[in-house]
């Protein structure tokens, strides 16, 4: 791709540049930004289709408010690119999602103009609601704005923060970025006279003196005021869906056409003093200016960019071999159904929603839902497997534990993402699960080291009809795979010895075992014999394994793509206080803090998970073992 001729855009170094431009060169500065990010993107890798949606939003955003002053919410934060390249990170583009480069969402120590952090969904109203509030409290003045996409407001969240904000009355602006409906000509042109009528400054006053003169009447106030109320609303509903967002309190201004600068430009300032909370219905396509984004938005809402000469991976990574294995399933058991909280493509379920169509349920942005749904499901006789990123389940807690685990229903959790995800970073690290999981009563969690072990796994779980049962695995190659295999259904709690040894024990979990086995080979030139052990249920844990381990080694180390603080390794350390263990005990995993992006091959040699970081731990352990022997020698 030739690079992009940019002849505005590199002289941007805060919205406040934008403001002296004329109207074409605004449009100018549209068309650069598109451009720039198109040539970045493909070669980096990153969230393509959701920014080319608000290019223009962006600027007219950045024009018409005064920002930072002025604060602007990006639900998800994804759509932020052409926000962050207006705001002083032009240079910096480049490097966005690359190791100790810029985020690919918002971050508020990155920016002051990334007011709230977002990686998750549905949180931008709420946010800008707080936002607005506490504005109010301090007796400031200034503007909140909160951009949600369409597909977020699938998420209850968003409902909350809409009811709140409808019942406090705060100045604050929803724009509700509508990326999956088209507008006719005929019904856009009508809708569009009647946003550029209902935003007039004119017509509001008018609208503001009616409601006014309505208090001096001697009788009859009420009836008058109803009456003109739904007078109004009766005009707009002819043309408008806005009844819902009128009822919630917000007056509903559009659907506008949001890849129109002049309009949104227009309408923006039209309906920037209003004092009560608004909410502007935009229409935008996804992958707005790159024909194939457009055909399809699905596919280039996050890509991956050109490759650096990495050799093509022979194996499939666990997500496409999960895929497999719930068609597989699916085919053997008509009693099995399949939930997902809107990741079809992203958990590898596209073939199962066309296989089996009336079993399976996108559920939307609504991962609570999508457990207590998943829970029902099981409680009425249906095996439903529930797959969820690791970092959204958080969001689902308190239904996994009061609506699955405490009613002993046998719901699947397959937890893709689980540990260090790449260049998505800390909002999608999935490092948390084992955590919080490992506190649940009858919670049953457990982690293939490669793919013919998941469909053991996957089978177990299905087999078994008394307990939650979570399988976690990374976003990584899952190695083995016999696409034709047959399961095993394997005893609940049972670890597997994948190498014997005499001085250490290394109990790891999912594909450390093999970065174990490494660094256990390793210790042989030392004359150092490590055995390793395959974790693969991380609770209950092999009790019977860790008595006898108790009485074997010298030391114990544990390894885990996952928290340190509550994690497998803490667990194992309290059973061995609690058994009065004598030896040395060593923890490898993900320490007590938030994790930054980079490649995950990168990440886990940072945080000491990769087999030189392993063999230097295992020698620490040993080497007072060591020196006692060469003094005996």
């Amino acid at each position: 791709m030739n690079s992009p001729v940019l002849n505005l855009l590199p002289k941007i170094s805060s919205p406040d540049d934008l403001k002296s431009l004329s109207p074409e060169e605004l449009h100018e500065v549209v068309d650069e930004l598109r451009d720039y990010i198109i040539q970045t993107v493909t070669e980096t890798g990153g969230h393509l289709a959701s920014t080319l949606g608000v290019v223009e939003l962006t600027v007219a955003l950045h024009t018409v408010y005064d920002t930072p002053v002025d604060k602007i919410i990006w639900d998800t934060g994804h759509q932020g690119y052409a926000h962050k390249i207006l705001t002083g990170r032009f240079k910096e583009f480049p490097t966005i999602r690359r190791y100790k480069g810029i985020s690919g969402f918002l971050k508020r120590t990155e920016s002051e103009y990334d007011v709230f952090g977002a990686g998750h969904a549905s949180t931008s109203i709420s946010a800008a609601l707080g936002l607005a509030v506490a504005r109010d409290q301090k007796g400031e003045d200034h503007k909140v704005v909160a951009v949600i996409g369409d597909g977020a407001m699938t998420g209850g969240l968003a409902y909350e923060g809409l009811n709140n904000a409808g019942t406090l009355r705060k100045q604050m602006l929803v724009i509700l970025n509508d990326n999956n409906m088209s507008i006719s000509p005929n019904v856009g042109a009508m809708r569009t006279a009647l946003t550029r009528m209902v935003t007039n400054p004119l017509y509001n006053r008018v609208r503001d003196e009616i409601w006014a003169w309505t208090r001096t009447l001697p009788f009859g106030k009420d009836l008058t005021r109803i009456m003109f109320k739904k007078a109004e609303e009766s005009l707009k509903n002819l043309v408008v869906p806005g009844i819902f967002f009128d009822e919630m309190g917000f007056r509903y201004f559009g659907p506008v056409d949001g890849h129109d600068l002049d309009i949104l430009v227009q309408t923006l300032k039209n309906i920037k003093s209003i004092k009560t909370p608004v909410l502007l219905h935009i229409v935008t396509t996804k992958g707005k200016g790159l024909k194939d984004a457009e055909d399809d938005p699905v596919g280039y809402h996050g890509i991956k960019g050109r490759p650096k000469g990495h050799p093509k991976s022979s194996t499939q990574a666990f997500t496409q071999v999960f895929g497999h294995l719930i068609s597989e399933v699916a085919n053997k058991r008509k009693d099995v159904v399949c939930i997902t909280p809107a990741m079809r493509e992203g958990s590898g379920l596209v073939e199962f929603a066309e296989k089996f169509p009336d079993r399976y349920f996108d559920v939307g942005i609504a991962e609570g839902h999508a457990v207590t749904f998943s829970s029902a499901l099981a409680a009425d006789g249906i095996r439903p497997v529930c797959t969820i990123y690791s970092t959204f389940m958080q969001r689902a807690f308190d239904h996994l534990v009061h609506d699955s685990a405490l009613q002993h229903l046998p719901v699947v959790y397959c937890l893709d993402r689980a540990g260090l995800v790449g260049e998505d970073g800390p909002t999608h690290h999935g490092t948390l699960d084992i955590a919080y999981m490992r506190c649940i009563p009858d919670m049953i969690i457990s982690a293939p080291k490669d793919g013919n072990e998941f469909r053991n796994l996957l089978y177990t779980g299905l087999s078994q009809t008394t307990s939650s049962f979570s399988i976690r695995y990374p976003k990584a190659d899952a190695g083995t795979f016999d696409s034709d295999g047959q399961a095993e259904l394997l005893p609940i709690g049972s670890w597997e010895i994948v190498k014997p040894g005499k001085d250490l024990t290394i109990l790891a979990i999912g594909p450390q075992v093999f970065t174990a086995l490494e660094a256990a080979k390793k210790t042989e030139t030392s004359g150092c014999s490590c055995e390793v052990v395959n974790c693969r249920f991380i609770k209950p844990m092999d009790v019977a394994y860790l008595k006898r381990a108790v009485r074997r080694f010298s030391a114990i180390l544990t390894v885990e793509e996952g928290a340190l603080a509550g994690g497998f390794g803490e667990g194992v350390a309290a059973w061995l206080s609690d058994h009065d263990y004598r030896g040395r005990v060593g923890r490898a995993g993900i320490p007590d803090q938030f994790i930054e992006h980079g490649p995950r091959e990168q990440l886990l040699k940072d945080v000491g998970l990769d087999t030189k970081s392993l063999l230097k731990k295992i020698t620490t352990l040993l080497s007072p073992e060591k020196s006692k022997r060469t003094k005996q020698s």
